[in-house]
């Protein structure tokens, strides 16, 4: 995986687990006084990362990124809260997780139609839509299709070993990817849900640390 290091020189670290096709530049609308460690691109597990300085870690993971945080969460020390965003750890369930149908249209995400998907999918109105775009991920496309297939690989290979163990959850009402009411049975009295609104939900927030507080 991939990292963006955010220096505020700050004692507490924030770290960001990014969903699929993700880069840092999708947040950089979220401004926080926390460290921030952004990762993404999930190719690989390895997490280079020196943690040493950090006595209060939180955790924060979104849609595929709730998934591997729960197998590279082990890494990471001192970790005093976890939450997952707009996900969950099943992250290929057919109930609780993104259905075979949905798995298609990752899948079939072309040049042609990859706005139509944002727009779908990703965001409830027109101006966050403009803010999207102008907030877009500098990843290829090509990049994006290697990470979702090993990302399944992954899924086949660790879905019976996923311990779930997320403090709160953050879920959109309006979410097409994730069934509202499997993650409200899922994750039961720890749910939040963040009403008229898509996947993409962090243009409703200034901060992670926002998140962290919501």
């Amino acid at each position: 995986m991939q990292y963006f290091f955010q220096n505020h020189n700050s004692s507490e670290l924030i770290v960001f687990f990014a969903g699929w096709g993700c880069d840092y530049n999708q947040f950089v609308n979220l401004h926080d006084t926390s460290d921030v460690l952004i990762l993404y691109d999930y190719q690989d597990l390895d997490l280079n990362f020196d943690f040493s300085k950090y006595a209060n870690i939180y955790l924060i993971a979104y849609s595929a990124g709730v998934f591997v945080s729960c197998l590279a969460s082990d890494k990471i020390p001192n970790i005093r809260k976890k939450i997952a965003v707009c996900g969950n750890p099943y992250l290929f369930d057919k109930t609780l997780g993104i259905s075979p149908t949905h798995l298609k249209v990752l899948q079939n995400i072309t040049l042609d139609n990859y706005l139509d998907f944002r727009r779908k999918y990703m965001v409830f109105s027109e101006e966050e839509y403009a803010k999207y775009n102008e907030l877009q991920s500098l990843r290829s496309l090509e990049s994006c299709q290697s990470e979702l297939a090993y990302l399944q690989q992954l899924y086949s290979e660790y879905k019976d070993k996923i311990v779930p163990c997320f403090d709160k959850a953050i879920v959109a009402e309006d979410d097409l990817l994730f069934n509202l009411n499997a993650q409200k049975d899922f994750y039961k009295e720890k749910l939040v849900v963040i009403p008229k609104a898509r996947h993409h939900i962090f243009f409703r927030f200034n901060s992670f640390e926002e998140l962290l507080n919501t």
